[in-house]
């Protein structure tokens, strides 16, 4: 039901932005909001204020996390402490509405091993139409390919672990295995609630109560979960966009500007350029270089450290794998080691 006598005078929102153009950065979409919302608040992370925050954040999290994402909401939380006692949050929608564009890979997929000829060539020309791209291609040729040559695909695209890890775990890699090897869209959003959903909920528990506030999903009711899932591929995908029963819905409702949008951009944050930063690279040197780094056989040391440095000459854009090795090594250190001298 909808609240009725909900004044959106009352309504505080709560943002992540970055310089204009920087990856993560918003302020565009945000802006067409506010003529509505009076209280809108911002915060503005950056790789000095990511330093300060390490090792509080680090703590937080008492877990390795893959990029400095949840670090811009684990700011908004911050801000909103004081201000507010409960936040909404849109986690959920995109694993029930097939909102990353790799998903795309899926329905292709889908509809190939349906035989849907027709039906697949049109989905590909409105992919390719609207986004110039070609993830959703490369992402339905390499869900076509084995388990086994997934998992190596994505462990020699830098090749940074040893040879020692490879060899114990590769063969029970649940991302390549479970998430990439679902035979259709609706089996990905259903693997993607098993395997990768629980991951960003505890990542925004452990931000939120870490500022004690308590963080509300609202796309998560069970009823339009469930309703969602159930759902016909073509409600969440159609010519060529994501979250397609949910942009019609919002029709008169929402700002076209934001309701048509084509590009897709996750909780992120302009790292490349942070890691880029002398003192950053000082750090991850100095890790990447120690004895302990290198004596785990997680790792390969010299290939990180090459990593680093292609990163800084601008060869690549390496900071989430950099992160990776950082954020794993410092997770180590504080929790493991310390139990292994005490």
């Amino acid at each position: 039901t909808i609240v009725q006598d909900f004044k959106i005078d009352t309504l505080q929102t709560f943002s992540a932005v970055y310089k204009k153009g920087d990856i993560g950065d918003e302020s565009p979409f945000i802006q067409e909001l506010s003529g509505m919302v009076k209280n809108m608040h911002k915060v503005y992370p950056d790789g000095n204020s990511l330093l300060l925050d390490l090792d509080r954040f680090v703590t937080a999290h008492a877990e390795p996390i893959p990029s400095t994402g949840p670090y811009a909401q684990f700011k908004v939380m911050e801000l909103a402490k004081g201000k507010v006692v409960v936040t909404l949050d849109g986690q959920g929608a995109d694993e029930e509405l097939a909102g990353y564009h790799y998903f795309f890979g899926f329905y292709f997929k889908d509809l190939f091993l349906k035989l849907k000829w027709l039906t697949l060539a049109r989905e590909l020309y409105w992919n390719y139409k609207n986004h110039r791209s070609l993830l959703g291609i490369k992402s339905f040729l390499y869900f076509l390919l084995p388990s086994s040559i997934k998992t190596k695909t994505r462990v020699s695209q830098f090749n940074l672990l040893h040879p020692k890890f490879v060899g114990l775990y590769s063969q029970g890699n649940s991302v390549a295995g479970n998430i990439y090897g679902s035979k259709s869209l609706n089996d990905a959003l259903l693997d993607h609630f098993e395997y990768k959903l629980e991951h960003l909920l505890k990542w925004e528990d452990r931000n939120s109560m870490f500022f004690s506030l308590e963080a509300r999903v609202p796309f998560l009711d069970y009823r339009l979960v469930e309703r969602m899932l159930a759902s016909t591929s073509e409600k969440k995908i159609k010519n060529g966009m994501t979250k397609a029963i949910l942009r019609d819905a919002m029709v008169g409702r929402l700002s076209e500007k934001i309701r048509v949008r084509k590009d897709k951009t996750g909780f992120d944050t302009p790292q490349d350029r942070w890691f880029r930063e002398e003192k950053w690279m000082s750090l991850m040197a100095e890790i990447f270089q120690s004895e302990r780094f290198k004596s785990r056989n997680v790792v390969n040391a010299d290939k990180a450290l090459r990593l680093l440095q292609d990163h800084q000459q601008g060869k690549v854009q390496g900071a989430k794998e950099l992160w990776k090795l950082l954020h794993l090594e410092l997770w180590y250190r504080k929790f493991i080691d310390r139990k292994t001298v005490a």
